[in-house]
């Protein structure tokens, strides 16, 4: 299945069209291991982990931590499943060692224990192993997708959010977005975008912009209800999110119920304030989204013309960047144009609907 990719610029990997320059590598970070706190643990625990995380040979550790994931005890499993997650956290090479040694399966077992804080454990341990572009084929192959999601459900706070790492990274191989997203992960995701705390909404966002390259997730996206809290993100200068909201909302209207959806949920005049107001990249991206949104719509034309557009966009096309003039001309040019009074009823009643 083929991604579509409006845009232009290069994020984990992935090339985009010619659109919005470099500003997805400020807008969107990777996931990376874990950010949650240091397990509590008493002395001789402490100490076992500093000789395990020192270790040049950790491997017989390794081999022990996995055989305890086993183990009839769940404070064992627990003991097992943080030390693993501490040795995977910031070396590469554990990563590797940890999954050749066969911790993937019994980890990915826990992540569907009903013990939050072990299913927690498990999850922190898989993402931290997903780091490893080796690791993320098996564990994948090894059904860790599903158990991310039931996760990412109803899970804990750090669970839900380290799932949608996870998810992340298990997406950044092109099939695993169809299974992904498949499997039910966009409306979680969605959910964990609208009502996580900020780490949860950053992850959430990116693992949606990585997502909604398929043409399907958008669409699962848009059903969820994704427009609102992207809307929301946008109008919010203080929630460090337009940035992501906007690369994730020009994905979506690259198809024609991303349009219909952004303009319900009243995003045009939080667009054309964007371009007014907003960072020198922020306007850039509004201007490329709303180019999009009126290129092919009188009615929308309109909607746009009636907020207010003209005139930031003429600043932007004096000032902004060479690509943002580029847009921001184009886009004026269209709204210049005669509008058609041949507008089907249904867009009549949407910018009547919009409008009032």
């Amino acid at each position: 299945m083929a991604t579509e990719n409006p845009t232009s610029y290069r994020y984990m990997g992935r090339s985009f069209g010619d659109i919005v320059g470099d500003h997805s590598s400020s807008a969107f970070s990777d996931c990376n291991s874990d950010r949650s706190g240091e397990f509590p643990t008493t002395s001789s625990q402490s100490r076992r982990l500093l000789i395990s995380c020192a270790s040049d040979n950790s491997d017989e550790l390794i081999r022990q931590f996995i055989s305890d994931l086993e183990s009839c005890s769940i404070d064992i499993q627990k003991q097992a499943a943080m030390e693993l997650r501490l040795l995977a956290k910031n070396k590469q090479e554990n990563r590797l060692k940890i999954a050749e040694n066969g911790a993937v399966k019994p980890l990915i077992s826990l992540i569907s224990s009903s013990d939050l804080q072990l299913q927690e454990y498990g999850v922190t341990a898989i993402l931290n192993l997903s780091l490893c572009d080796e690791n993320k084929d098996l564990i994948a192959s090894s059904g860790a997708i599903k158990p991310l999601i039931r996760a990412l459900r109803m899970g804990t706070a750090t669970a839900r959010e380290n799932s949608a790492c996870a998810l992340l990274r298990l997406s950044q191989i092109e099939d695993n977005k169809i299974t992904i997203g498949r499997s039910g992960a966009v409306p979680y995701l969605v959910n964990l975008l609208e009502n996580g705390g900020f780490r949860g909404k950053k992850d959430a966002s990116t693992a949606l912009f990585t997502l909604c390259s398929l043409k399907e997730n958008k669409i699962r996206a848009i059903q969820s209800g994704i427009m609102k809290p992207l809307v929301e993100l946008m109008a919010d200068f203080g929630s460090g999110m337009v940035d992501k909201a906007a690369f994730v909302l020009n994905l979506l209207v690259s198809i024609p119920e991303g349009k219909t959806a952004v303009v319900e949920e009243g995003g045009i005049p939080v667009l054309v304030e964007i371009v007014e107001v907003g960072l020198q990249r922020q306007k850039e991206i509004a201007a490329v989204i709303l180019l999009q949104i009126c290129e092919d719509s009188t009615v929308y034309r309109t909607l746009v013309a009636r907020e207010g557009a003209i005139p930031p966009l003429i600043a932007l096309s004096q000032s902004g960047t060479t690509k943002a003039k580029q847009k921001a001309e184009a886009l004026i040019d269209i709204l210049r144009q005669p509008r058609s009074g041949n507008a089907n009823n249904a867009y009549s009643r949407t910018t009547s609907d919009v409008a009032g």
